[in-house]
């Protein structure tokens, strides 16, 4: 037989684009269309219902950027349609390949109960199977006019990113708004020939069922007539029954299909157009739940729920009852899809108590699953904190994306700082967009890692990232796809029915140690500076605010802010979303976020305040209020009192240029550059700056990725460097040293100081930032040798090479810290912490002079300057505080961290304040002091170990007792509880490296 392969292919393509896929349509008539757009911010849905329209006509350009606008569609059913299937087709100005990132709609029908969305992938709206003709239509469309910021050129610079600067210019062109008649079965056969076009061309050329596809396909077409593709579609597919009815081989990969629809809280788009998209969304995937009897839909991040309730409650209706029916599945038990690399211990934590506990309030279901598919690497302290909310799945796509090195597993258990393992799965189709193409469902089960010992793997199915959902097409395909030979199998599941099914086949998968490392978006540590210290910031004022209320409420009958709390906590889980604190949204989403943080800072300054003067009583004596985790000054973690200051600091000249600062305790030289040549720890007698080197270095690089501007900084940055040396003045300032220097349009003032007694060079930088496409770094050279390093991260810190050994060590040339950054030899170390940056690199060289030492770079990233997708990102003012800590064992690291992070407050009053608890062991570390969420006025104490060994403790309440019960992150008693003794109000126990704790103290 001769090859006419390529013939038939490219006769079936043309086929599909110019006979078939039209014919869908056989028959329509234009709808009368007019308009009313709203004057500013989106109206609620009875005003824009009630709103008078004027007419606007097909081709009208329509929409300013962000803008609202309600379309009212009218018409009537031609008598002749009667027995037909007819719908609506409105196509606002859609470009297809944009599903979630162009305009989109919600359609109302008139007494304002929401019908289904529109996007460019779901432009149809059903009005009836049969018509009876002569039905009169009335739609009301509510549509947004969203700029499409990542366009076809991408990652050029835009001001369509904020409503402020995106200016009037119609977004739109109106292109079709008709009623039209709906031919199934030549729909049936556009799906039938995808589905077989597409596995065929997946399958070798040389396989027997890849040709008889082939000659099936062909046959088809013969009996298709070009002049009545309606009346022959039939007798066409009657030719592909046998070849989609070959049953898939037993062997085949086993694909569990989930409905999805991955949406950005924020990204290119700000909350508030969020709200509406999720709306959207829901209303489109109960419509479809109502159709498809074997479809589910699944759909994490009780955020958007939460918005759906309190901003859609006619949307809402019908989602709960999906959701009784089985159907519409709470997925992941997380208030967001977060970052998990920047959030603290404790919002880490409360992600999961605030996201578990909606879904168990709202519908009694309790996740078990971390639903995350699109964050940009996992920190090594997660697998912990998963398991202390009762979970033991996670699910994620991201590492896929990585640039150098091929993860080598999709089904492992991954195990945390402490030996937590989870069971984890990557699905191997590489998307969480899946639209039920066969070239992923291919790739999928030929990328699959761990095939022979395992065959199940999941597939988010939907377009995602603005939204959209899963559309009839994609349940039609999978349909097909159930059991079909060459394929793989498909089948609709919920999350946790895939992952039962995938432990039981593969109860012992390989393990994968420490963090999951994102070989891409590092940059993301350092975008937005502002939000970043707004986390931050928030997180402590937050721990704060507990403590105080918490010791004040159990001391003095102070009311405890439970509903002020709860909110502000979930207004900050919010922004801590995989865009919003990775600084890779629009300008709207930050200039937002900014505010934000500064309303919710005095609200938590208020009520720390409030507590504390409560606490304090009336007097004038000054008091110190200590919200560290660590006595100092005398005064105790958790306490009140008079702080000791003991010691003095000399500021004096130094030979040469600049100024020494001696405390007795360090000798720092600052020379004229105002840089930091020597930091001398004299009771070790010990230099911590390498020979011919110097700290407190600022470089700037050239910063322009190669793609995702505000997401990446590539290794290349570093072949370019500019020492900033030059300086403008420098001057002895209190117990330290004030430099000033300018560069390009920016300018850097710079405090160094030794306080009285301390082990820690403080290092207050301020900086008017003015470049663009720049990065600028803060590097200390440090004398030590060291392979390893220690950052770190939540419950606890984790060790990265300080090599380039492997490709795996050499693509963490940008990695994640929170507060601390430690290096050591045996017997002596160096910390440099910090109160507001997390990115930051660790380099090594040897010396080669006489000396042939280690000089181990540790750099903190301050600032970048891309101008995709916000233009004017970081540009302005900044502050940051670190501190250069020699000396410094991990326990030091740790407590100075935390120091830095939450300075004294000073209070008069007329009493010292004793904690509320304490612990015997500094290796141990209370990060949360709180009342119970339930209002039942029990106390609860989180704590773990934060030295990375084993640590035997006694925590002692100092109040009355009843009894304390271990629990999990939502404060529910343990079955597996740890294991401790109790006696009064003393419990002790022992903890395991970096092991994590919380107890709940009944009052009596």
């Amino acid at each position: 037989m001769h090859d006419d392969r390529i013939l038939v292919e490219a006769r079936l393509k043309r086929v599909l684009d110019e006979r078939l896929r039209p014919a869908v349509y056989p028959e329509s008539v234009p709808l009368e269309v007019a308009v009313w757009h709203a004057p500013d911010e989106p109206v609620p849905v009875a005003e824009g219902l009630a709103a008078e329209p004027e007419p606007i006509a097909v081709g009208a350009r329509w929409g300013a950027p962000w803008g609202t606008s309600w379309f009212r569609v009218t018409g009537t059913v031609p008598e002749e349609w009667a027995g037909r299937t007819v719908e609506a087709l409105l196509d606002l100005g859609f470009d297809e390949n944009m599903p979630g990132f162009q305009c989109e709609g919600l359609v109302y029908r008139s007494d304002g109960t929401p019908v289904k969305g529109l996007n460019p992938r779901n432009q149809w709206v059903r009005i009836g199977a049969p018509v009876e003709g002569g039905e009169e239509v009335r739609l009301h469309v509510e549509v947004a006019s969203n700029p499409v910021i990542l366009d076809y050129h991408p990652f050029l610079p835009t001001r369509l990113g904020d409503k402020e600067t995106a200016g009037s210019e119609p977004q739109y062109r109106l292109e079709r708004m008709d009623l039209a008649v709906f031919d199934e079965t030549v729909w049936q056969l556009v799906i039938d020939l995808e589905v077989l076009g597409e596995l065929m061309a997946e399958l070798p050329v040389e396989s027997t069922r890849r040709w008889e596809i082939l000659r099936a396909v062909e046959k088809a077409l013969d009996a298709l007539d070009l002049q009545d593709v309606s009346g022959t579609a039939a007798q066409a597919r009657v030719r592909l029954e046998t070849v989609l009815s070959e049953p898939a081989v037993p062997s085949a990969h086993r694909i569990s299909a989930v409905g999805h629809a991955h949406i950005d809280s924020a990204w290119l788009w700000p909350l508030r157009e969020t709200v509406r998209k999720v709306a959207r969304t829901t209303s489109n995937m109960t419509a479809l739940l109502d159709d498809e009897p074997e479809f589910v839909f699944a759909m994490s991040q009780a955020q958007q729920w939460a918005w759906v309730r309190d901003h859609r409650p006619e949307v809402w209706a019908r989602v709960k009852k999906a959701v009784a029916d089985g159907r519409f599945v709470p997925a992941g038990g997380m208030w967001v899809e977060s970052d998990t690399n920047m959030p603290g211990s404790e919002a880490m934590a409360r992600q999961f108590v605030h996201g578990k506990r909606f879904f168990l309030d709202e519908f009694g279901i309790e996740n078990e699953e971390a639903w995350l598919p699109d964050t940009f690497g996992f920190a090594a302290g997660l697998p912990q904190i998963i398991k202390a909310a009762g979970s033991k799945w996670l699910l994620t796509q991201k590492i896929s994306w990585s640039q150098t090195n091929k993860f080598p597993h999709h089904t492992f258990r991954w195990e945390g700082i402490d030996g937590t393992r989870i069971f984890t799965h990557f699905p191997p189709v590489d998307t969480y967009n899946c639209s039920m193409k066969g070239s992923e469902l291919a790739h999928a089960a030929r990328n699959f890692k761990d095939k022979g010992a395992a065959r199940h793997s999941l597939a988010p199915t939907g377009w995602g990232d603005g939204g959209g959902g899963t559309t009839r097409e994609m349940i039609a395909k999978a349909a097909r796809l159930r059991d079909l030979e060459g394929s793989a199998t498909v089948a609709w599941e919920t999350p946790a029915e895939f992952f039962t099914k995938a432990e039981t086949e593969y109860p012992e998968p390989p393990v994968w140690v420490g963090e999951l490392y994102l070989e891409l978006h590092r940059a993301t540590l350092t975008s937005q500076a502002r939000t970043k210290q707004g986390n931050r910031r928030s997180e402590h004022l937050l721990r704060e605010a507990e403590l105080w209320a918490a010791t004040a409420a159990v001391r003095t009958g102070f009311r405890y802010p439970y509903e002020e709390l709860d909110r502000i906590w979930k207004t900050v889980l919010l922004h801590q979303f995989h865009d919003i604190l990775p600084g890779s949204s629009i300008a709207w989403v930050h200039r937002e976020a900014r505010r934000t943080y500064e309303r919710l800072a005095d609200e938590l300054n208020g009520i720390i305040d409030a507590a504390q003067r409560a606490l304090a009583g009336e007097g004038t004596r000054e008091l110190l209020f200590n919200s560290a985790p660590h006595g100092r000054g005398g005064v105790a973690a958790g306490g009140a009192g008079t702080a000791v200051v003991e010691g003095r600091t000399t500021v004096t000249e130094r030979p040469g240029g600049g100024h020494v600062l001696d405390n007795g305790v360090l000798r720092v030289e600052v020379d004229a550059r105002g840089l930091v040549v020597s930091a001398y720890d004299i009771e070790a007698d010990r230099e911590t700056i390498a020979p011919g080197q110097a700290g407190n270095l600022l470089q700037l690089h050239p910063d322009f990725p190669n793609m995702w501007d505000a997401w990446d900084v590539d290794e290349f940055y570093r072949n370019t460097v500019t020492d900033l040396t030059d300086v403008d003045e420098i001057a002895p300032e209190g117990h330290g040293v004030r430099i000033t220097r300018t560069f390009g349009a920016s300018r850097v003032s710079q405090l160094l100081s030794l306080a009285p007694g301390e082990r820690r060079l403080l290092v207050d930088t301020e900086v008017d930032w003015h470049e663009t496409e720049k990065f600028l770094k803060l590097a200390f050279p440090l004398d030590v040798h060291a392979e390893r390093y220690a950052s770190e991260t939540q419950f606890g810190h984790f060790h990265r090479p300080t090599h380039t050994n492997t490709s795996w060590e050499a693509a963490k040339f940008e990695a994640c810290n929170h507060r601390f950054v430690h290096l050591e030899e045996p017997g002596w170390g160096v910390a440099i912490v910090n109160d507001s940056t997390y990115g930051h690199d660790v380099t090594r060289t040897v010396r080669t002079d006489r000396d042939r030492g280690t000089t181990t770079t540790v750099r903190a990233s301050l600032l970048r300057a891309p101008r995709f997708p916000d233009p004017e990102t970081d540009q302005g003012v900044h502050r940051f505080r670190h501190a250069l800590v020699p000396g410094a064992g991990i326990g030091d690291a740790v407590r100075e961290g935390w120091r830095i992070n939450l300075p004294e407050r000073s209070v008069r009053g007329s009493q010292e304040v004793g904690p509320l608890v304490t612990v015997d062991q500094d290796a141990v570390v209370v990060t949360a002091v709180k009342l119970a969420d339930d209002g039942s006025g029990d106390v609860v104490v989180r704590f773990h170990e934060a030295h990375g060994g084993r640590a035997r403790t006694t925590l002692t309440a100092h109040f009355e007792v009843a009894g304390v019960t271990a629990t999990d992150l939502l404060e529910r008693p343990l079955a597996d509880a740890p294991s401790l003794r109790s006696e009064g109000n003393e419990v002790s126990l022992r903890l395991r490296p970096f092991e994590l704790v919380t107890l709940r103290f009944a009052r009596a």
